[in-house]
C-alpha cells in the first residue's frame, strides 16, 4: 500500500502546479475532435463570415456609441475549446488554490490519505474542466453562449456549429451568419468592459465557493477508492467519479448570478434580433428556432454553465426575457448601455421589477 501511495506522490510531484490544467487540455481538446477529425471551416464559409463582420459591428458600435474593431476568428471546435479554457481558468483556479479538505484524523492511514486527496483534487477538477469544454464546443457557437467575464474582446465563431444550426432549422445560411455575428460582437464588448467584469467576478467568487462543494463530496468520495481493489479500477477511468455532481442549490449567491446571467443573455439575444432584422428584415423563425435550440440542444452550454452555479434552464430565463423586453418597449435597448458599467447588473431582485432597475442605473452617479 506504502509502495502505491509513494509511486503516486512521486507522479504527482513531477507533474508540477500546472498539472490540473494540463489535464484539462489534454481531455479537452480529445473531446472536441470527436469521431469526424474537427475539420476547419471551408475557405468560402470564412469569407462569407468576414464579409458580414464589418456590417454587424457597425451596427454594434451605433448601438452603445463606442468604435470597436470587427474582426472575427473562424474556427473548429477545438479553436473554441481552446478559447474557453483560457477564459475558464481564471475563473476556476480558486477551486484549486483553495481546495476542500478530508477529516481523516480518526480513519487508519488517514495522515497519508488526506495527502493523496489534497494532490489527486485538483487532478479530479482537471477532468471535469476538461470533460465539460470539450462538450461545451460539440454545438455552441461562441463564447456568448455563457456571459461570463472576459480579459479580452477577441471574438470566436465555430463555424461548423452554426451551420449545422442553419441546416437543422432549414435557415438560411446568411441570416444565421448575421445573428451569431451580433450575439457574439455584442457579448465580447459588454463582458470585456473592465466595469461589468468586476460586477461579474465579484458574483461569481460566491457562485464558484457554492460550486466548490461538488468538489469537496469528490473528496469523500476518495475515502471509498483508495484502497487496492478500487484503485486500480478508478485509475481505468478516472471521469467516473465526477458522475452525479449537480448545481449547488438556490442560495442568496446563486440567485444573483443567475439574475445577472440570465439578464445579460435575454440582452445578447434582443440585440442580435435587432441588429438582424435591420440587416435583413424580420426573422421570426430564426428567433423561434434559437430559442428552442438553447432549451432542447445545449446540453454541453448547460453542464458549462453549472460549472460555475449558473443555471441555463429555468423560470428566471423567462424573467429575465419579460425583463429586456419591458425596458427595450419602454426606453429601448441603448438603455442597457448600462451593462457596460460596474453598477449595470440587475439584481435579483430587480429582475422581476425593471422600473426598479432602469430607476436605478439611470439616476446613479456613474450614467
Amino acid at each position: 500500500m506504502d509502495g502505491m501511495f509513494g509511486d503516486l506522490f512521486k507522479m504527482l510531484g513531477q507533474q508540477g502546479p500546472d498539472a490540473w490544467f494540463q489535464t484539462a487540455t489534454q481531455l479537452a481538446m480529445n473531446v472536441a475532435r470527436g469521431d469526424d477529425g474537427d475539420p476547419n471551416p471551408q475557405p468560402s464559409e470564412r469569407q462569407r463570415l468576414e464579409e458580414f463582420a464589418p456590417l454587424v459591428g457597425r451596427h454594434v458600435d451605433a448601438l452603445f456609441g463606442v468604435a470597436s474593431q470587427p474582426e472575427i476568428n473562424a474556427v473548429n471546435r477545438s479553436g473554441l475549446t481552446i478559447a474557453a479554457l483560457n477564459q475558464w481558468r481564471p475563473l476556476i483556479s480558486p477551486l484549486v488554490d483553495h481546495p476542500a479538505t478530508l477529516d481523516l484524523d480518526e480513519v487508519e492511514g488517514g495522515a497519508m490519505m488526506a495527502q493523496l486527496a489534497g494532490s489527486l483534487g485538483p487532478l479530479f477538477l482537471g477532468f471535469q474542466l476538461g470533460s465539460v469544454a470539450g462538450h461545451f464546443s460539440e454545438r455552441a457557437w461562441s463564447l456568448s453562449a455563457l456571459a461570463l467575464p472576459r480579459e479580452t474582446d477577441s471574438r470566436h465563431l465555430v463555424v461548423n456549429n452554426v451551420m449545422a444550426f442553419a441546416q437543422e432549422w432549414s435557415l438560411e445560411r446568411d441570416e444565421v451568419y448575421v445573428f451569431a455575428l451580433s450575439r457574439e460582437f455584442v457579448a465580447s464588448l459588454v463582458l470585456s468592459q473592465p466595469g461589468t467584469g468586476d460586477a461579474l467576478r465579484a458574483l461569481l467568487v460566491d457562485a464558484v465557493r457554492e460550486s466548490a462543494a461538488a468538489q469537496g463530496d469528490l473528496l469523500q468520495r476518495l475515502q471509498g477508492i483508495i484502497n487496492p481493489d478500487n484503485m486500480a479500477a478508478f485509475m481505468s477511468n478516472p471521469e467516473a467519479i465526477l458522475e452525479g455532481i449537480e448545481l449547488p442549490g438556490d442560495t442568496e449567491a446563486t440567485r444573483a448570478i443567475n439574475a445577472a446571467a440570465a439578464a445579460l443573455g435575454a440582452f445578447f439575444d434582443a440585440a442580435a434580433t435587432e441588429i438582424t432584422t435591420a440587416m435583413m428584415g424580420p426573422r421570426p423563425l430564426l428567433a423561434e428556432a434559437w430559442q428552442r435550440h438553447r432549451i432542447s440542444d445545449a446540453r454541453g452550454e448547460d453542464a458549462a454553465a453549472a460549472l460555475f452555479g449558473i443555471a441555463n434552464q429555468g423560470p428566471h430565463h423567462d424573467e429575465a426575457r419579460n425583463f429586456v423586453a419591458r425596458i427595450t418597449r419602454e426606453h429601448g435597448l441603448g438603455a442597457f448601455s448600462a451593462l457596460l458599467r460596474v453598477d449595470g447588473l440587475p439584481s435579483d431582485a430587480e429582475l422581476g421589477d425593471p422600473d426598479a432597475w432602469y430607476e436605478r442605473v439611470s439616476t446613479s452617479p456613474l450614467a
